[in-house]
């Protein structure tokens, strides 16, 4: 018997199920036990983005289940100070907003000062006007004065031309001592050497074209700081036409001698020893300051000690202030309760206190900022001011 009309059932097909997600094989791992898993398989499987666990949203929830908020929504704006960035806000601008900025302020031209750590040049050497402060010594940067560049260490740095000629006035004078030329009759030449001299100075100034071409003939005589100030001569000019015209003879020489050799001296012991010392104030040092002194004295001891009564007398030495001999004012002598013969020293004695004096004095007068005036003024004036005051009182 024929089986007819039989249809074929098909197999029943296989079914595979597809893999498992991380998140399911995480929650499978955490309900029940699996065989162990290769290396591989495991890094495989951490290598796998996790998935994103997001709450439900409060507004989504039911409406009779909706909880308050318990916090606001708003982001908070919290940022990580990484290592070596600075926690103000000023500091820790993008570099991008930065370079915007630069180029809008300065419409995308170089600015207009770049600092680099080194003295600033001056931009101009027109004349803008007078101040007391253009007195003032300031230091003296490299670059204006061409042979400053050519000769750094004998122009620039030890200013050996300059200094030289500071020096070898004081030998000018002593040897006007010796040829008996009184002191008044020195005042008219000074005077006729500042006016055309502090003149072209002046004019230098108002031209720059000018100007370039004096620096370039004097510039060896110089500082570079005198490019665009007073020259320095006009105040050596000035302070020893005033101390020989205002004092007697003795001071007015003694005045001129401490503003040539002292100042030279604390100059150049202040540049060789200077860090090596304590700094007294700005440009300042105690080595330049004892180089002064011990110079003062020296030249002190010398003239009165040695100059004067070997060669002279000379028209004019009837009016020294010292004649060899100190004295205690009256009044003071009665306060302590001494005879007249105890309050008199004289001899040796007396030429050291009064060349002691003289030290302290010129030391003094070239460490002094007064009104921020060049020291080839304030030293013959404050030294001649300081020795005549003292041999007024107990010469």
């Amino acid at each position: 018997m024929s089986i007819r009309g039989k249809r074929s059932i098909p197999s029943t097909p296989r079914v595979t199920s597809p893999s498992p997600t991380p998140s399911e094989q995480d929650a499978a791992a955490r309900e029940s036990y699996f065989g162990p898993v290769t290396r591989s398989a495991a890094r495989k499987r951490l290598a796998t983005p996790q998935p994103v666990h997001e709450d439900i949203d409060e507004d989504e929830s039911p409406p009779g289940q909706r909880r308050s908020r318990t916090r606001s929504r708003s982001p908070l704006n919290i940022r990580k100070v990484g290592p070596l960035t600075s926690s103000k806000p000023s500091e820790a601008t993008n570099g991008h907003a930065k370079a915007t900025a630069t180029a809008l302020a300065t419409n995308g031209h170089l600015p207009e000062k770049a600092e680099n750590g080194h003295l600033a040049v001056p931009t101009t050497s027109v004349y803008t006007g007078w101040s007391w402060r253009d007195f003032s010594r300031s230091p003296s940067p490299l670059g204006l004065i061409p042979i400053h560049r050519h000769w750094r260490t004998f122009v620039h740095k030890h200013e050996v031309p300059r200094k030289a000629l500071h020096v070898s006035i004081g030998f000018f004078v002593i040897w006007l001592y010796l040829s008996g030329t009184q002191t008044y009759s020195v005042c008219p030449y000074l005077l006729g050497a500042l006016i055309p001299i502090a003149a072209v100075d002046v004019l230098r100034h108002h031209y720059a074209p000018f100007n370039r071409f004096y620096v370039k003939v004097l510039g060896a005589l110089m500082r570079e700081s005198e490019f665009a100030g007073y020259n320095g001569v006009i105040f050596y000019l000035l302070g020893a036409w005033i101390v020989l015209y205002f004092f007697p003879k003795d001071i007015g020489v003694m005045g001129t001698l401490l503003l040539s050799w002292c100042d030279t001296a604390a100059s150049t012991f202040g540049r060789l020893y200077g860090r090596y010392t304590p700094r007294i104030r700005r440009g300042k040092s105690l080595a330049g300051s004892l180089a002064a002194f011990l110079v003062g004295v020296g030249t002190a001891a010398w003239f009165w000690g040695w100059l004067v009564p070997a060669n002279g007398p000379f028209p004019g030495d009837e009016t020294f202030m010292f004649t060899g001999s100190l004295r205690l004012p009256q009044a003071i002598a009665d306060a302590v309760g001494l005879d007249q013969a105890r309050t008199v020293v004289s001899g040796g004695l007396a030429l050291g206190i009064l060349s002691v004096w003289s030290g302290l004095v010129a030391a003094s007068s070239e460490v002094v900022d007064l009104f921020g005036w060049d020291d080839n003024l304030t030293i013959p004036v404050l030294s001649g001011l300081g020795i005549w005051g003292f041999l007024k009182v107990f010469g």
